[in-house]
């Protein structure tokens, strides 16, 4: 009877069935693990792309801003490339906001050095151009700020 007493230790750790988390539980947690860093690593890129897409989006309603060079229209092309951007999704919405707010924080810093503009025109301005953006983001039509006269290829 003694070759018996230790016959349980020959059994594999693990693949009883009535182990708690037996081998194949291991595997399925870890190809669930797996799955998720994969799917996580596809939104990440997914929200980089869009945050590109969004930014350039961006670079293009302001470089037109400057050809069109056309009085009372900033408000319309801050709105257009807001809205542009965020079409693109949560990305572009962020990249959008970020680089919205960076803008308009470097113009309190530098208007006044570069412009002799210290009188609350410059924050009134400001918080009618932040209007704007969100207003585009928030996916409303950027022509309401179009002025009349604005070439149609804006």
């Amino acid at each position: 009877m003694a070759q018996y007493k230790y016959s349980h230790l020959s059994k594999q750790a693990g693949t009883s069935s009535s182990a708690p988390l037996g081998i194949s539980t291991m595997k399925l947690f870890t190809g669930l693990m797996l799955c998720s860093l994969v799917l996580g690593a596809h939104s990440l890129l997914s929200f980089l792309g869009e945050a590109f897409e969004g930014a350039k989006d961006m670079l293009r309603a302001y470089r037109d801003m400057r050809e069109a060079n056309y009085i009372g229209a900033d408000k319309y092309f801050h709105a257009r490339g807001n809205y542009d951007a965020a079409q693109r999704g949560p990305g572009g919405a962020w990249a959008a906001k970020v680089i919205s707010d960076a803008r308009e924080g470097i113009q309190r810093f530098t208007d006044p050095l570069f412009k002799g503009t210290s009188s609350g025109k410059g924050r009134e301005d400001s918080a009618a151009d932040q209007f704007a953006n969100e207003w585009g983001r928030s996916g409303k039509d950027p022509n309401h700020f179009r002025p009349d006269g604005l070439p149609d290829k804006y």
